[in-house]
């Protein structure tokens, strides 16, 4: 029977499912993370064969002491993830201290961590990269913005979603980043008049996709956290060939086996310098799957079960898994504090049927997602623009 270690299974409360699905393939699931095990769902304890609770799991040496007890007791690790992106460096640093061959180790972590180093990946894979800097001083962050212009886009070049990542039209924006700025290094990037798109994919060991799918942010989510907008995005009731394309590259560029993928593009809507409208040109990679409720989404698109096509690729590398339809999955997140026009009960008298989902965001997610979501699903990207213009309506 093969070991797998989750790291962090409560979290997103979703992710019980990838945990149940292995253990319905005959894995023997252990979770390490920081929740009592009374908090834990019932459907969550049911799907592990042993949970190792840590005080947090922010201690390396308590969460490596957890896995060194379930090597004693139950022999060698054959696979340890997270789906998670800010467990990443964390898995890999595991998987390499206790050579655990699936996965990304350290050493491979620049690559799929750095937006600067993303860049080599991108351009091997024949997609074209916005110009960049690494953020320094005044005098040399203006040498870059007299080459592409105001407005620049400033991030973490280690970063996580749309944390700390700022649009700075003017001199005076750049001083007073500069000056305000958390410690760690940044990179500057020309700005892309473009849309987000997504290219979802799950691989097998040899790289190749079993099960593809995308998604489309109207609106940048940088906006959605600095302004505290609502937040929405919707998968697509199938990928575009020419993206599919591009994404398949970029899979082989950065050697992805074996894993959950969620890979950012600009889809151009006006001719610029990396191209003409319509081109597509990178944004950055993320080594897991797209966040929060994402995945069960892509199921209600789908007509499918990701949980379960991912799990298959760990126990069997391959899946009998079939999509049975192609609909548009909307995710609408509406923030506290604005006068919607349609109340709750309104939403549901209209648009019941469509509506597969709709609760409070998680608080941890919250100021990205928005406060309150509806998931529904709609046969046409019509029907779905128009369901998200009327739940975001205010007075």
């Amino acid at each position: 029977m093969k070991n797998f270690i989750f790291i962090s299974p409560n979290f997103p409360e979703n992710y019980w499912n990838f945990c149940y699905h292995l253990k319905q393939n005959g894995l023997n699931v252990l979770g390490i993370g920081d929740c009592p095990y009374d908090n834990l769902t019932d459907d969550l304890k049911n799907s592990m064969n042993e949970y190792y609770k840590v005080s947090s799991l922010e201690n390396y040496d308590e969460v490596y002491k957890a896995v060194a007890f379930f090597i004693f007791k139950y022999g060698r690790i054959d696979w340890l993830e997270s789906n998670n992106e800010y467990w990443l460096e964390r898995d890999a640093r595991l998987r390499t201290d206790f050579n655990i061959n699936s996965g990304f180790h350290v050493e491979d972590m620049p690559q799929v961590k750095y937006k600067s180093r993303m860049k080599e990946n991108y351009i091997k894979a024949g997609v074209p990269v916005a110009r960049f800097h690494m953020v320094d001083d005044f005098e040399n962050c203006r040498k870059f913005i007299d080459e592409v212009g105001y407005p620049v886009i400033v991030k973490p070049d280690n970063g996580v979603g749309a944390a700390h990542t700022y649009k700075l039209k003017s001199d005076e924006d750049l001083k007073n980043f500069l000056e305000t700025r958390i410690d760690e290094p940044y990179i500057m990037e020309e700005f892309i008049t473009g849309q987000v798109i997504t290219f979802d994919s799950i691989t097998n060991s040899k790289g190749d996709t079993i099960f593809e799918t995308g998604n489309v942010t109207p609106n940048s989510l940088m906006d959605i956290v600095n302004d505290g907008d609502n937040c929405v995005f919707y998968i697509r009731n199938k990928v575009p060939e020419k993206l599919a394309e591009i994404g398949r590259k970029t899979l082989k560029a950065f050697g992805v086996k074996s894993r959950f993928t969620h890979f950012e593009f600009f889809l151009l809507t006006k001719d610029q310098y990396l191209g003409k409208e319509g081109d597509i040109v990178a944004l950055e990679v993320n080594m897991r799957p797209s966040g929060g409720i994402s995945p069960t989404m892509m199921n209600y698109a789908n007509g499918t079960d990701v949980y379960e096509i991912w799990a298959d690729m760990i126990a069997y590398d391959k899946t009998d898994r079939i999509n049975k339809n192609s609909q548009f999955c909307v995710f609408a997140g509406r923030r506290n504090g604005k006068n919607f026009v349609m109340s709750h009960d309104d939403i549901y008298r209209k648009y019941g049927e469509h509506i597969r989902m709709e609760g409070p965001v998680a608080e941890a997610l919250s100021n990205t997602m928005g406060n309150y979501m509806y998931i529904a699903t709609f046969d046409t990207e019509e029907e779905t623009n128009r369901f998200v213009q009327e739940v975001f309506e205010n007075h």
